[in-house]
């Protein structure tokens, strides 16, 4: 079996830049929202407080050689970084530029282009759009010239020598086919070929998908919404059928069966991380080309009043049987067609990171490291 390269998903929102200044309030980070967050219920974890790395700023190279360093401790073999373009303007740009600029740290690394507009969503206003994305043919040129740069950096991740790139919402592409010929033809005047995946997020997935757009490959992205939905709608037919049964036989509810069904004040979705596994793992398998992903944990409730979504009860332990199931199922297509995603590396207002915290320190990168070693090495 080909070597399994494990790609931690970054998020580069953890230094201050002029749009947050003035969208969300002076020195705004994503540690804004974290350091805020407050229990909902009895035995949430909420805060997630960052332990070995502290309230970092990415401005500094001290914290990127920092991430970079333990990444590699543990088994982690690249990030991929999100990367925001509108049209030519740049935000959260900082860090990957003074990598490329500095050529520190010496760690793999790719980009997948989160082309969502940036709205209000996390407090309630979806509909005001504070960067919008605007598609034509001469922006697709402008903004893959701009990539191909970044391509050619020595630590970029490749796959049989082809720079990776990764579209987050390619559905949101007028014409997604279009794009990629446009990408992959200026490409080709560089002397470079291009492997170009979708992340499979919210309910974008299917091969019809990725193979009649010109994708070579999907990206698992977990958690999927789509699950969380049919698990919440499997125990609310189960709720309402045993209310019915309780109401007939006027039975008390113990509190223990209460706990079933419980959605903290009806403003989230809330699962447990191993119902969320159960869903996950009998999924059908895919006869087109998917990258594995897992994600540790998750709780957006520190971004989110409402519409938050919680897999509660994570822990290493259970977060390492679900990767081991990954890694086994997982035959790479290819000796460099071999990559499992993990979300995320540093998401901490979404409740999701291998980064070391208080309560965890450094456990889920100990299982991240020990299940790849067993897979890699052949335990």
């Amino acid at each position: 079996m080909n070597k399994l390269r494990a790609i931690a998903i970054h998020l580069p929102q953890f230094h201050p830049t002029i749009e947050n200044d003035e969208w969300w309030g002076k020195g705004f980070t994503e540690w804004t929202n974290v350091a805020k967050a407050k229990p909902l219920f009895k035995d949430h974890y909420q805060p997630h407080l960052p332990s070995d790395l502290g309230y970092y700023d990415l401005r500094l190279p001290e914290t990127r050689l920092a991430q970079a360093e333990l990444a590699m401790k543990y088994g982690i073999e690249g990030f991929c970084y999100y990367h925001y373009w509108f049209n030519g303007k740049r935000i959260l740009e900082k860090p990957v530029n003074e990598i490329l600029e500095s050529k520190k740290p010496d760690f793999p690394f790719m980009l997948c282009w989160a082309n969502e507009n940036w709205n209000r969503g996390w407090n309630g206003a979806e509909y005001d759009v504070l960067l919008k994305q605007e598609y034509s043919d001469q922006d697709d040129i402008n903004h893959i010239q701009y990539l191909l740069e970044i391509f050619k950096d020595e630590r970029y991740i490749r796959i049989d020598d082809k720079p990776v790139i990764a579209i987050y919402r390619s559905t949101k592409l007028p014409n997604p086919k279009k794009t990629l010929s446009l990408w992959r033809n200026e490409a080709k005047k560089h002397n470079l070929e291009l492997y170009i995946c979708r992340f499979e997020s919210f309910s974008e997935s299917g091969g019809e998908i990725t193979t009649d757009m010109g994708f070579d490959a999907a990206i698992d992205f977990q958690p999927k919404s789509r699950y969380i939905r049919e698990i919440i709608d499997n125990k609310s037919f189960i709720e309402k059928t045993f209310r019915k049964v309780q109401k007939r036989l006027h039975w008390e509810v113990p509190s223990y069966l209460k706990n079933l069904f419980y959605n903290a004040k009806n403003q989230g979705s809330i699962v447990t991380y191993d119902e969320y596994i159960n869903k996950a793992i009998s999924s059908h398998k895919v006869k087109y080309k998917l990258f594995p992903c897992i994600t540790p944990m998750w709780d957006n409730s520190a971004r989110k009043k409402e519409s938050y979504i919680i897999l509660k009860d994570s822990t290493p332990q259970k977060y390492a049987k679900w990767l081991s199931i990954i890694l086994k199922n997982f035959t790479p297509y290819s000796k460099d067609e071999n990559l499992v995603f993990i979300n995320a590396w540093n998401e901490w207002a979404e409740g999701n990171h291998l980064e070391p915290c208080h309560k965890w320190g450094h456990e889920y990168l100990l299982v991240t490291k020990r299940e790849l070693e067993k897979i890699n090495k052949g335990w």
